[in-house]
């Protein structure tokens, strides 16, 4: 059984049963959201890097706040330094929630929040975050190999949500995502945004993987 901590410097492993190798964190850059449009990681600009340095990234989304009730945070890919953000993409999604009073539950596919060959951006919750002031989105998006000009972009996420400020009432919603950027370009920008008004508050980090 093994232990890992991760933090702004990197992971610490310890394991009880011998040596496990793996990748090793690094952080790179922060953003912080206050009432911002958008957050975008550009790689050369403000110190971002996202290029071949690394075969794996990861953004960790904490405390994502809207400013409109019910606006589910999104992403999309560039390929030309973050003029566009519209690679065509095609992924899966699927949920599972629960009722803060326990009234109902379930796990389910969600045909209308998964893509296919699309280029628009890309939900990361099924319906929306509460913009209730205890309400938030946490989780990660991972991006592999994302200089690679042979291979399309893999990605796959998971995040959690308070849905709901009281009808319905609100629940728990945790959202599964997989898919690939189909273009051979690189990579070299991503950008995060509301479907519609502005990201109210929250923090996300971005990690490269050795």
């Amino acid at each position: 059984m093994g232990l890992v901590k991760l933090n702004d410097r990197g992971v610490r492993s310890a394991t009880t049963f011998g040596s496990v190798s793996g990748g090793s964190f690094t952080f790179i850059k922060k953003l912080t959201a206050s009432s911002s449009a958008t957050l975008s990681f550009v790689d050369g600009a403000s110190d971002v890097v996202l290029d071949d340095t690394y075969k794996e990234y990861m953004f960790t989304f904490k405390d994502m706040h809207p400013q409109t009730d019910e606006d589910y945070l999104s992403f999309n890919f560039s390929v030309d330094s973050g003029s566009n953000y519209n690679v065509t993409k095609t992924s899966a999604f699927f949920r599972a929630y629960n009722y803060e009073n326990n009234s109902d539950r379930a796990v389910a596919y969600e045909t209308g929040y998964d893509q296919a060959q699309s280029t628009a951006f890309h939900a990361l919750v099924e319906g929306g975050i509460s913009s209730d002031n205890d309400a938030s989105l946490s989780g990660s998006l991972t991006l592999f190999n994302p200089s690679s000009t042979t291979f399309v972009k893999h990605f796959i996420a998971n995040a959690h949500a308070l849905r709901g400020s009281g009808s319905p009432t609100p629940l728990a919603i945790n959202n599964f995502i997989g898919g690939y950027g189909n273009t051979t370009s690189a990579v070299d920008a991503v950008q995060f945004k509301m479907e519609s008004g502005d990201i109210d508050a929250g923090t996300i980090k971005l990690y490269g993987i050795a």
